[in-house]
């Protein structure tokens, strides 16, 4: 595997992968690394951050199980490393259920269309908000 970075945010359970995607780019632009090597890597560092900091925030909210949804519940190397590593039992549903979100953004999309509720192209994100 290729020495590539892994964001432990102290005193978080927030993910941020943004310098892994900067070495990333460094690693592939500087070449002579395979494709499959890169990849390979990439994914132990994502799973790496992803299994250790979960379980670590499942222990301290106490949880009594963990929920994988979405396309990452795809992967099998992190869906394997979730049911080895973690203390408490691990839900993860059927592959073909697995996909990701864009189905469901659109269906949102469409029901807000329908109740007359339309944005402009001047709509902006907010990365930091919160749900509830």
């Amino acid at each position: 595997s290729l020495p590539l970075p892994r964001a432990w945010l102290k005193e978080s359970h927030d993910f941020s992968f943004s310098g892994l995607k900067t070495a990333l780019w460094h690693l592939v632009h500087k070449g002579g690394v395979s494709v499959a090597d890169v990849a390979a890597s990439f994914q132990l560092a994502v799973a790496d951050v992803l299994v250790a900091k979960t379980i670590e925030a499942a222990r301290q909210l106490k949880v009594e199980q963990i929920l994988l949804s979405g396309g990452v519940a795809a992967n099998k190397t992190l869906t394997q490393r979730f049911l080895a590593e973690s203390p408490v039992p691990v839900l993860i549903p059927p592959p073909h259920l697995c996909t990701d979100n864009a189905a469901m953004v659109a269906s949102c999309g469409y029901y807000h269309l329908q109740a007359g509720r339309v944005s402009g192209y001047d709509l902006d994100v907010v990365p930091s908000l919160s749900i509830g």
